[in-house]
C-alpha cells in the first residue's frame, strides 16, 4: 500500500519521468535504424577506407561505456568545439549512435542471412549492387532482424536512465527529486523498478507474440 500510495502522490513526477523515457527510447532506436542501416551499408562498400569508417564507427561504440559517450557529447563537445546541447539533445544523441552500433550489427548479420542467390538473380536481371541491396535484401533483411530490433528498443528504454547524469528528469533523476522530498531511499526506487519491470515486460510479450505472426506469415 505504501508503494501506491506514494506513486499516487507523486504521480506528476513519475509520469513525468515516463514520458521522457519514452521518447529518448523512441529517439534512440528511430535514428539510431536509420544510423545503423546507413553504417551497414558502409561496411559493405567496395572501397577500403569507407569499410574501415564503418567498422571503427562500431567496435568504438561497442567497446566504451554509454556514459563516457554521453558525458563527451554533452560536456566534451561544449569545452573542445564550443558546441552546446541541451541534455535532452546530448540523451538523444547518445542513445542514438550507441544503439546505432547495435543495429548495424543486427542488419549486418540479416543481410548475410538473405540467399546470395538473390542478389545474383537480381543483377543478372539489370538491377546494379545498390538497387539489388535497396529493393531485394534489404527488405528481406530488416523483416528477419525485426524481433531483434524490438529487443534493442527494449534495451534502450533501460540504459536510457544514464541521462540521469545530465539532468534530463527521466524516471531515475525523478526518482531521486522524490527521494530528497520524502527521505525514502528504498520506495521511489521501487517504484520506478516496477514501471521499468512493466514496460519491458509488456513489450517483450508484444514483440513474442509478433515474432509469432511473422513465423506463421512465413509458413503460409
Amino acid at each position: 500500500m505504501e508503494l501506491f500510495t506514494m506513486f499516487w502522490e507523486y504521480r506528476s513526477y513519475f509520469l513525468t519521468g515516463l514520458q521522457y523515457t519514452l521518447l529518448l527510447a523512441a529517439l534512440g532506436v528511430l535514428c539510431g535504424f536509420i544510423l545503423g542501416l546507413i553504417i551497414t551499408l558502409l561496411r559493405m562498400s567496395p572501397w577500403r577506407i569507407v569499410r574501415f569508417i564503418g567498422h571503427a564507427w562500431v567496435e568504438f561504440l561497442r567497446g566504451t561505456p554509454m556514459l563516457v559517450q554521453l558525458l563527451i557529447i554533452h560536456y566534451g563537445f561544449s569545452t573542445a568545439f564550443n558546441i552546446n546541447f541541451s541534455p535532452i539533445q546530448s540523451g538523444a544523441i547518445t542513445l542514438s549512435i550507441n544503439s546505432s552500433a547495435y543495429l548495424a550489427e543486427i542488419f549486418r548479420a540479416g543481410i548475410q542471412g538473405v540467399d546470395r542467390g538473390q542478389g545474383e538473380a537480381a543483377r543478372s536481371l539489370g538491377m546494379s549492387r545498390w538497387m539489388s541491396l535497396r529493393f531485394i535484401i534489404v527488405p528481406q533483411a530488416i523483416k528477419s532482424v525485426l524481433p531483434a530490433i524490438g529487443n534493442e528498443f527494449v534495451t534502450i528504454i533501460k540504459e536510457s536512465s544514464i541521462v540521469s547524469f545530465i539532468g534530463i528528469t527521466e524516471l531515475m533523476f525523478q526518482s531521486g527529486a522524490v527521494v530528497t522530498i520524502t527521505y525514502d531511499g528504498m520506495t521511489p526506487y521501487l517504484i520506478v523498478a516496477i514501471m521499468y519491470f512493466i514496460l519491458t515486460f509488456t513489450l517483450s510479450r508484444i514483440l513474442g507474440l509478433f515474432e509469432r505472426k511473422l513465423r506463421a506469415s512465413d509458413y503460409r
